[in-house]
């Protein structure tokens, strides 16, 4: 099998993964606090790129980089995965999953508009459209099809998504700094540092907000040979899968592709694929009836993202 083949499987196998993470949000969030939600699945991913970097043989380079730049690390790993996954999950939990995963869809929209002060780029007509398309989109995804209406099912939690957007494209700009002073090619590197500092500070998070995430009564109540109640154990299952899908393997896969292939404009523009997938397992799985407005909301933030790429100098 040639590379351009391998990366278009490895493409499409993440774009599949991060088409079902949206649900993966809302089955944890039945079960569990956004916050044991979160750490749950910030183990589970620092503990698989842990692996890789142990089988590539990078570990090693990892724990150097580290104790060189943990301060670095630091902030990254404050924006994500603490407070920008905080926020997401916030959102999701106030927000029907067809509106929060189209909503946080934009951030690349939202990046183009940060660049400008952050990297001084310029915005062209394009991009403006862009911006217009996208967030017109973003309208009328969050009123069901009625932006003069302004009726939204959670205010709070579009404000949350579309904050979590701003807190994405920021940690990106900022990442892309950070990797050029530490003249660090390797992403998995960065993201498991960033990790192993989140983790202790998301434990504190949750146990004062929530407690523990296994109360001492629920323990008491199980029967023979039960460990866990069934629905903790539902939700500590969907967190686990989060970690491995949306913040670890699913990168890395992702990573894969755009190394083998040369066409990289044409696999990248695969992503657009996910956001609709996506609906079809919120249907299936949820059973989230899909709103006719929420496919023509996507449907503007993706010609939006698409104009956008049109519009970047060559």
């Amino acid at each position: 099998m040639n590379n351009e083949r391998r990366a278009v499987m490895f493409a499409l196998s993440a774009v599949l993964l991060w088409s079902t993470v949206a649900t993966a949000f809302k089955l944890a969030l039945a079960e569990l606090s956004p916050r044991w939600m979160l750490t749950f699945a910030v183990i589970s991913s620092w503990l698989v790129l842990g692996a890789v970097l142990w089988q590539r043989k990078q570990l090693g380079l990892a724990l150097r980089s580290f104790r060189q730049h943990w301060l670095s690390y630091c902030r990254q790993g404050l924006i994500n995965p603490v407070i920008y996954y905080l926020i997401l999950f916030q959102a999701y939990d106030l927000l029907p999953a067809q509106q929060a995963q189209a909503i946080n869809y934009t951030w690349a929209i939202t990046m183009s508009l940060m660049a400008v002060p952050l990297l001084g780029h310029k915005l062209y007509p394009r991009d403006m459209l862009a911006l217009l398309l996208a967030y017109l989109g973003v309208l009328v995804i969050a009123t069901k099809g009625d932006p003069l209406g302004l009726e939204f099912d959670s205010l709070p939690g579009v404000a949350l998504a579309l904050i979590s957007t701003l807190l994405w494209a920021l940690y990106w700009i900022l990442n892309t700094r950070a990797a050029q002073q530490r003249q660090q090619l390797e992403p998995a590197v960065s993201l498991w540092a960033s990790f192993m500092l989140a983790i202790p500070l998301l434990l504190v998070i949750s146990i004062v907000w929530d407690g523990a995430p296994f109360p001492a009564a629920d323990v008491g109540e199980l029967g023979p040979g039960e460990w866990i109640e069934p629905h903790l154990f539902k939700g500590i299952l969907a967190s686990v899968y989060i970690g491995l899908f949306e913040m670890g393997i699913t990168f890395l896969l992702w990573q894969s592709a755009m190394n083998l292939t040369k066409r990289t404009a044409a696999i990248s523009s695969l992503i657009f694929l996910s956001p609709f997938i996506s609906l079809i397992f919120i249907s299936r799985i949820l059973g989230e009836p899909i709103h006719m407005a929420t496919i023509a909301g996507l449907l503007l933030i993706v010609v939006g993202l698409g104009i956008q790429k049109l519009a970047k100098p060559a």
